[in-house]
């Protein structure tokens, strides 16, 4: 690393908001404890990335597989993200932070459907910050999606399939709109992405801690940024043609 290097922050931080329950069960808390106290953490957390300047983030809050959980956890956690909603919607209309969702909502009530759409539409115009909550989703199932939608136009005759390019295939992708992920972090301990953003996350930086989602704070994710900042991101390139230089 030489001091010509530019060092960016992110613009885009994703997290996978893990270990709720072993924080429940480490502080005796009744069923459903850590999924509240999840919730809470992350409301500091928004308002800390708006202050440093992170143009989206984008938190995994229920994925296509937790649907195998408990019924009674899956009904307390449906119930918890609208309670998110209903919490996060003033705050973002305070910060004027756009509020998103992504994933399969076909397979969520109509009732938790219409807040969602409410609360995006009260947001859209804004452009501080993006806070993206992924529900009911998945990667594959998003990459599924997008050959759905390139099928369909190909079908349609809009388009050939030799002329398919990675760009006509990403913009059919959840938040095509929004700079690529730069960073995932996973709390809780497991090493593993869990089927969380994969085209989006091609090139970003992996981070993971032991830490419990409900104890993970800004002073963590200030020390990965600084870890992020400090990276030599060559996307295929070398070192030397980062630093323009020729041999």
């Amino acid at each position: 690393m030489t001091s010509s290097e530019e060092h960016h922050p992110p613009q885009h931080v994703a997290i996978i908001m893990d270990g709720n329950n072993r924080y429940a069960k480490a502080h005796g808390l009744p069923t459903g404890g850590g999924h509240i106290a999840g919730k809470d953490n992350l409301d500091p957390l928004v308002e800390h990335c708006m202050d440093i300047g992170i143009r989206a983030l984008t938190v995994f809050a229920f994925s296509s597989e937790n649907w195998q959980r408990p019924a009674n956890e899956v009904a307390l956690l449906m119930k918890l993200l609208e309670q998110t909603v209903h919490d996060q919607l003033p705050r973002m209309l305070r910060h004027q932070i756009s509020l998103r969702f992504i994933g399969d909502r076909s397979t969520l009530t109509p009732h938790l459907r219409a807040i969602m759409q409410d609360a995006e539409e009260q947001t859209a115009h804004f452009t501080k910050m993006s806070l993206v909550i992924a529900i009911s989703y998945g990667g594959q199932w998003d990459i599924v999606n997008a050959c759905r939608q390139v099928a369909k136009q190909v079908e349609e005759g809009a388009l050939t399939a030799d002329a398919i390019t990675q760009d006509d295939f990403a913009r059919h992708l959840s938040l095509s709109d929004l700079p690529a992920v730069d960073m995932l972090i996973r709390t809780g301990g497991d090493y593993r992405i869990s089927n969380f953003l994969l085209w989006q996350c091609a090139y970003a930086e992996l981070f993971f801690t032991e830490t419990l989602w409900p104890d993970f704070k800004a002073a963590e994710l200030d020390q990965m940024i600084d870890i992020f900042m400090g990276r030599e991101r060559r996307f295929g390139k070398t070192s030397e043609q980062l630093l323009g230089l020729s041999f």
